[in-house]
């Protein structure tokens, strides 16, 4: 088979998967060649082993099935990793890769960097490049979906490229209890300890599901202990800070603080729109003016929610066949645009809770920090980052020039209160009717 002959045939898988499997497509997928087409094996070159493994985990499956379409044959689909030296390539399957498998997509570059991650990101960055010498351990915490797991990866991918030798144990906390469990139902204890105990950099992700598990407890206490002593690095992240997970022992959660906590907070309305356009340019789709505002505007709190209502929208306008507009993202999302969601203002806000609160706006934009004046305070800060387009910077700076990072926490308090005070949470809705009553009627 003639060399023009494979370019036509991946061209055509290509287009296939694409039509079938927009979820998972990538840009670098244009980077794919057909290594070897023989006796039914087509084994297709990717530009590195994370790649390789993506498609492995990812888009087995739908590959195989597009090969077989288009050449009317049964074929068995291959992904060979051409980065490395050729009498190294091997085609990776589950069972020939035991290592840590990362995410192609999860990389520092592709990282969006904001006031809500900007500690995180560059801690894992100073991390990657001399682990277990500065911020160890490494404590990540925040809810889910706002960008962990991804500085999870990163940091493999750039110790890796700084030493291709390290050797790195990547797994959830769940994993690393069911191995401990196991262990010890086969008496493999001793081995299971030097997985854990001799490594460069041990990643555990969720290390709150260690609550309630004595032994297990133990055993990672210990654990930590021995990489601690060796100056190994060590990154854990959680949904809470150390001193709020309950049920772990005091032990562990001192030492969790041993090195540097950071959290992750929900982004601004501007980081959601670039990580908007950074998912749509890893897929190579190109997005209307309006469409990443769109969205941004329409999910104001996870990134996985960013990148599936990308999806949604997308997969609507394949469906229909219709072109990608903005108002064909607005339906795809449900959106109906009102003039309150443009109209409300600092000001509304900034009145409105003077007045239910019996507080003087002029109190509420002073540097005071009484208990009577911080809460209402934090309020208009909670309600400008959900009802308005302000930056953090913006809102901090018209209540009495605070920073990003007063905003940050005063919304991550007034969430925690709302989401465990059943009447606080009526009083903040009820404040934020007035605020769209008083926005629409004028």
């Amino acid at each position: 088979m003639s060399p023009q002959d494979t370019v036509e045939i991946l061209e055509h898988i290509l287009d296939r998967v694409k039509v079938v499997d927009p979820v998972n497509t990538r840009k670098w997928f244009n980077d794919l060649h057909i290594a070897a087409f023989d006796h039914g094996l087509l084994q297709i070159g990717c530009p590195d082993s994370s790649c390789a493994e993506f498609l492995q985990d990812h888009c087995q499956t739908v590959f195989t099935q597009a090969a077989q379409n288009v050449t009317g044959h049964l074929i068995t689909v291959q992904f060979i990793d051409v980065s490395s030296r050729p009498a190294m390539q091997t085609a990776v399957t589950e069972e020939n890769v035991k290592r840590v498998r990362l995410h192609p997509d999860y990389t520092f570059d592709n990282f969006v960097v904001g006031p809500c991650n900007r500690m995180a990101h560059a801690s894992c960055i100073a991390i990657s490049q001399n682990p277990g010498v500065i911020y160890n351990p490494l404590f990540l915490y925040g809810n889910v979906g706002l960008g962990k797991t991804h500085l999870l990866h990163a940091v493999c991918h750039e110790a890796r490229r700084q030493n291709p030798n390290i050797s790195i144990q990547f797994l959830s906390c769940e994993e690393f209890v069911n191995g401990f469990v196991s262990a010890l139902e086969k008496g493999s204890l001793l081995d299971f300890q030097n997985q854990y105990r001799t490594v460069d950099m041990l990643i555990i992700d969720d290390v709150q599901f260690l609550r309630q598990r004595e032994q297990s407890q133990e055993e990672f206490f210990h654990t930590f202990n021995a990489l601690y002593n060796n100056r190994r690095q060590i990154i854990l992240t959680a949904d809470s800070a150390p001193q709020d997970l309950a049920s772990l022992e005091e032990r562990l959660i001192s030492r969790f603080k041993w090195g540097l906590v950071t959290r992750l907070d929900a982004p601004s309305y501007e980081t959601r729109i670039a990580i908007v356009k950074k998912k749509a340019a890893l897929r190579g789709l190109d997005l209307p003016e309006g469409v990443a505002e769109q969205i941004a505007e329409h999910i104001k709190t996870n990134i996985r929610e960013l990148e599936g209502a990308l999806t949604i929208i997308y997969a609507t306008a394949r469906m229909t066949g219709q072109p990608l507009t903005l108002e064909a993202a607005r339906q795809a999302l449900g959106v109906q645009e009102t003039a309150v969601g443009k109209s409300i203002t600092m000001s509304d806000i900034v009145r409105t809770v003077s007045e239910m609160f019996d507080v003087r706006i002029t109190d509420i934009q002073s540097k005071k920090r009484s208990q009577s004046i911080t809460l209402p305070r934090q309020i208009c800060m909670y309600l400008a980052r959900s009802l308005t387009r302000h930056s953090l910077e913006e809102i901090g700076g018209h209540l009495g020039g605070r920073d990003h990072s007063t905003v940050v926490h005063a919304c991550s308090k007034i969430e925690q209160m709302y989401k465990e005070d059943a009447q606080f949470r009526t009083r903040v809705d009820q404040v934020a009717h007035h605020i769209t009553k008083l926005a629409s009627s004028n």
